[in-house]
């Protein structure tokens, strides 16, 4: 996956946002404050900056003025629409304002790397061969059909693996906004998954929450 520096001063945050984008497979790094982030971003090659803005020493805005060619996401306190533009003006790639959602956080981080490095055409696991541009499934082999939403919400578990995903957040992620049917769909959905693919153990019932493909 990717190799990401997070510049935060609040510890807590910088640890839940580095757990969760470990736990769906990148590589994180921590600094706290703007000069080391800076030096750090600096002296190493990463794929991607997460950049708090109200930083000590220097900020993320005087920060992403050093750095060229790496994708920058800030995520800050500053929410004003002056912030914001000011941010992407500078060339940032997102901008995501505190406090936030860390699946939508993580799929952020996905989709601004879709852009700038690419994505991973195939994944593989227990001897399941997803193959993300042709949208195909083999097991062993053989190849599995599934339907365009069976495999839509594959994907959405394979970019989240890891994560427990509420009912709700698949919907989302996987029927959009278009949807008007209820949260059931996502448990006959993943019943079918389960069947086709042979992956109950994998793909666990969260208690009173959703779903969670362990990986």
């Amino acid at each position: 996956m990717a190799k990401i520096l997070i510049v935060e001063d609040e510890k807590a945050i910088s640890d839940l946002i580095k757990f969760n984008l470990e736990l769906v497979g990148h590589e994180c790094f921590q600094e706290f404050n703007g000069k080391s982030g800076l030096d750090e971003a600096l002296a190493n090659k990463y794929d991607m900056l997460i950049l708090d803005v109200m930083l000590p020493e220097l900020s993320g805005f005087d920060i992403i003025d050093y750095i060229k060619g790496t994708p920058v996401i800030f995520v800050t306190a500053r929410a004003t629409a002056n912030d914001k533009i000011k941010g992407l003006r500078k060339g940032a790639d997102d901008y995501i304002t505190k406090p936030f959602d860390i699946i939508e956080l993580v799929e952020r981080v996905k989709a601004v790397l879709r852009r700038t490095k690419g994505e991973a055409k195939v994944f593989e696991f227990d001897g399941i061969k997803v193959m993300f541009d042709n949208r195909r499934v083999f097991k062993d082999g053989k190849e599995i059909i599934l339907k365009p939403k069976e495999f839509d919400l594959l994907e959405a578990f394979i970019n989240n693996r890891n994560l427990a995903l509420t009912r709700e957040k698949l919907l989302y992620l996987v029927w959009e906004f278009d949807y008007e049917g209820d949260s059931r769909t996502v448990d006959v959905h993943v019943q079918r998954l389960r069947q086709k693919l042979g992956i109950s153990n994998r793909l666990q019932t969260v208690y009173k929450t959703g779903y969670r493909l362990e990986i």
